[in-house]
């Protein structure tokens, strides 16, 4: 007698299994969005004004090597349960360290400034008043959050703030798009070699692949540890594996997708609009929303404009906290934004500090352009030795114990570190040679 095998019903996917995969997101969403910040998007602006759909290929070159070096900062802050800066002291000497945390602190609060006075603009843009203001406004509501919402309930506001992204993909489907030029230029992209062209390359890829990205991830990921069930270094773990780092896979890879498809788009609606009409030199974010008015409607403008407020309270809080991180570690302070200000107050002076100068900048009069565009170059220079360092800490048992990166990891991230070195050193190359003929 034979029996037929009845093959089990394939269960339908329900609420409760969209929500298990939800919470599955937080410091690589959260890390993903904030690289989107208001100085990002300028820089984006800018590629697309200047170059067309010539530098959307950068997005699908990034996006890669971008999730392997998140994935490193994740697992090494996760497995050793210290941040990036407290491991770089492991294997660098403490003045290299200083001088890299140094330069962090310099680029994070120049992006600070340039990010807070393009959502005083973008406000006053949207309902009029003063843009010192409404910059103040917008400095003094982050810095008393991180101070005063302790980890646990601020980490669900900045999840949640990672949903204003979207806003830049309804952006370009309000205007018109020839898919079928953008997508080819996207792949099969026509290179016009010289200085300007080497030096947007460098800043989009020191926009995208940013140290301060690295720092906080890193940190968050001890903060998830020191909340969870067994808060403790993986590496401490006798045997067996654990599924965060299944979920820090998961949450990483959403993350970097997420921001390098935001990325794909502000290009592409700045190259479509305005490339096309000949404006090929935008000084900030908002000048590209004031740009997009005239020429594509009010609703891309208010949607553009509102994206610069939302993606900005999301990346203050990223680069000021990555900043506090990276200082507290290497001089021993406590560094979490779940103590209270009088049990990490230097932790917290970082943060503020660096947001009030921030906002002071933007009473200097520096030209908001070159402070954007250099900050990125000088993000993609610094990238570079932070990223030997933390391809050296995945690949040591001695750290990292049995937890050490797999093979594939350590090869896509130490290509990633070679593919940014050669870009910074094509951009020195550029200014030494002379422009291409």
């Amino acid at each position: 007698m034979t029996t037929d095998a009845v093959s089990p019903a394939r269960p339908k996917p329900s609420k409760r299994s969209v929500w298990r995969v939800l919470r599955l997101l937080g410091p690589g969403l959260v890390t993903g969005a904030a690289d989107d910040d208001p100085s990002g998007i300028a820089t984006y602006s800018q590629a697309g004004a200047q170059f067309g759909y010539g530098l959307l290929w950068t997005v699908f070159l990034t996006t890669p090597f971008m999730i392997a070096i998140q994935l490193v900062s994740a697992e090494i802050g996760r497995v050793t349960g210290k941040g990036l800066a407290a491991n770089v002291t492991q294997v660098a000497p403490r003045w290299i360290v200083l001088g890299l945390v140094f330069l962090l602190v310099g680029a994070n609060t120049a992006n600070i400034a340039a990010d807070i006075a393009a959502m005083g603009e973008a406000l006053s843009l949207v309902i009029g008043g003063l843009n010192h203001e409404h910059a103040l406004i917008f400095a003094a509501t982050s810095t008393l959050l991180q101070v005063f919402v302790p980890y646990r309930r601020y980490a669900p506001v900045l999840k949640f703030l990672t949903l204003t992204l979207f806003v830049y993909v309804a952006t370009a489907f309000t205007v018109d798009i020839p898919w079928s030029t953008a997508l080819l230029a996207a792949v099969w992209p026509k290179a016009n070699v010289n200085a300007d062209y080497l030096l947007m390359v460098v800043a989009v890829l020191g926009t995208t692949i940013s140290p301060y990205l690295f720092f906080w991830q890193a940190s968050q990921e001890v903060e998830e540890m020191n909340q969870g069930k067994i808060d403790r270094p993986l590496r401490e773990l006798r045997r067996g594996t654990h599924p965060d780092l299944e979920r820090i896979k998961i949450d990483t890879s959403a993350g970097m997708i997420l921001s390098n498809v935001i990325a794909f788009f502000i290009i592409l609606t700045t190259a479509a609009v305005l490339h096309a009409h000949g404006i090929t030199n935008i000084n900030s974010a908002t000048q590209a929303a004031e740009a997009l008015r005239p020429l594509a409607g009010n609703f891309t403008f208010l949607l553009f404009a509102l994206g610069i407020i939302g993606t900005g309270m999301l990346a203050i809080p990223v680069l000021a906290g990555s900043a506090a991180y990276g200082v507290s570690e290497v001089f021993g302070w406590r560094a979490t934004l779940e103590a209270k200000p009088n049990e990490a107050t230097g932790f917290y002076a970082i943060i503020a500090a660096a947001t009030v100068i921030g906002f002071g900048l933007g009473f200097t009069g520096i030209d908001a352009i070159h402070m954007l565009v250099w900050s990125a170059v000088l993000n993609g220079i610094v990238a570079v030795p932070i990223m030997v360092m933390m391809m050296v800490i995945v690949s040591n048992p001695k750290l990292m114990g049995r937890f050490r990166a797999r093979s594939w990891l350590i090869a896509l991230g130490w290509l990633g570190t070679a593919i940014m070195a050669l870009a910074v050193v094509a951009l020195l190359a550029s200014f030494v040679l002379g422009p291409s003929a």
